[in-house]
């Protein structure tokens, strides 16, 4: 009697800790879509892959996305500095804005 006790606080925390961490609703949301395709696949192991994103090898395409998204990142905050910078210079050379137009 006293090991099933255990066995079932054992079983309860590890309920509790895959509740928590999110993963008894990731895979409840996939066992969803499973149930509500229309036309079930061949293999529901294989369709679960797929959907928890575990479906094949990493793709090397995929890591050179990757690198040129990093890059572009880079990029993109070196331009907003550069903007930054160039505005401050030009707000140097016009006039103060009053919020009046003048034509």
């Amino acid at each position: 009697m006293v090991n099933y006790k255990a066995a079932d606080s054992k079983r309860e925390q590890f309920h509790k800790y895959l509740e928590k961490s999110g993963v008894l609703d990731v895979l409840t949301k996939a066992l969803v879509a499973l149930h509500e395709e229309p036309e079930k696949p061949k293999s529901a192991l294989d369709f679960l892959k797929h959907h928890l994103g575990a479906s094949a090898p990493e793709n090397p395409e995929l890591e050179a996305l990757r690198l040129e998204l990093a890059e572009m990142r880079e990029k993109y905050e070196a331009v907003l500095e550069e903007n930054k910078t160039l505005k401050s210079k030009l707000a140097q050379y016009e006039p103060p804005q009053d919020g009046k137009y003048s034509v």
